[in-house]
């Protein structure tokens, strides 16, 4: 089974001023992924191809399929249609005992690249429960947070090439990266740094800041909530959803992160030198 790859070339006609020319581009894969349980499939998503055990355990733990590193026994690629051992299937085995309802998540095996609700049979599985606020003790100085897209910009290989990723990165107080994952989806992004967290026994990551590419929306607020992550901040604006469950638990919301600007919809009391709003 050859590895999957995050890229490929394929050649495209340029169109500068009027003139044309033949060259060589680099496109970002999308492929879809199966994640299964057991064997049983819970869902597809479209993905970016990489770190796809870290996005299927990520998956599932934002999805409170699983609470914590001990119940996932293995993870393995899976076969697929052919009976041979497929890049885009991945299963992951639970622990003996771990029960768990499969039918719960209702995803009808399909979420988009764009989507991280999509496929959800009805309003109330949007929500994922257990949901605990984030701590409260971790504090962050505004202008780290404004280093924090050049920072993951020049961690981006894959968008070097393509200009087609999102990235989800997490850093520390102080604006240390401490990890960084691309892909086609923005939630499939940050499911694949909770699934990173959870392999490496870090979860809850609660002294992290998390910085994605994208919008500050619904599911990647909730996806954060579950990882125990206090600080959320995006380039782009944040839905009203997700503002709405950033001041329901606590968390610190901040989106237009661009230059030396950036605005603050929930939780402005862990950023330092910021005076509560009139």
């Amino acid at each position: 089974m050859p590895p999957s790859q995050p890229l490929k070339t394929t050649s495209v006609i340029e169109w500068t001023a009027g003139s044309e020319r033949s060259v060589a581009d680099d496109l970002a894969v999308e492929e879809p992924l199966e994640i299964r349980v057991g064997g049983v499939s819970v869902s597809v998503t479209m993905r970016t191809p990489g770190d796809d055990f870290e996005l299927a355990a990520g998956f599932l733990f934002t999805e409170r399929i699983i609470d914590r590193r001990g119940d996932v026994a293995g993870i393995a690629s899976g076969h697929g249609p052919d009976t041979l051992v497929s890049g885009n299937v991945v299963d992951v085995t639970l622990r003996a005992g771990k029960a768990v309802d499969l039918a719960r998540l209702q995803r009808h095996f399909y979420a988009a690249s764009s989507c991280g609700v999509c496929g959800k049979a009805s309003i109330c599985a949007v929500r994922v429960g257990g949901i605990r606020r984030p701590r409260t003790a971790l504090r962050v100085d505004p202008g780290v947070l404004c280093r924090l897209p050049d920072v993951v910009r020049a961690a981006q290989s894959v968008f070097d090439r393509t200009g087609g990723l999102h990235a989800a990165a997490l850093f520390d107080a102080a604006g240390a990266l401490l990890a960084i994952r691309e892909d086609i989806g923005r939630h499939n992004a940050v499911d694949k740094i909770v699934g990173y967290a959870l392999l490496q026994g870090r979860l809850p990551l609660s002294e992290c800041v998390l910085f994605v590419s994208g919008r500050g929306a619904f599911e990647i607020v909730q996806k954060a909530l579950v990882a125990g992550i206090p600080v959320v901040a995006s380039v782009s604006a944040p839905s009203s959803l997700a503002v709405d469950l950033a001041r329901e638990n606590g968390l610190t919301l901040v989106g237009f992160l661009r230059g030396q600007r950036f605005i603050v919809y929930s939780g402005h009391e862990r950023l330092t030198s910021l005076s509560a709003p009139v």
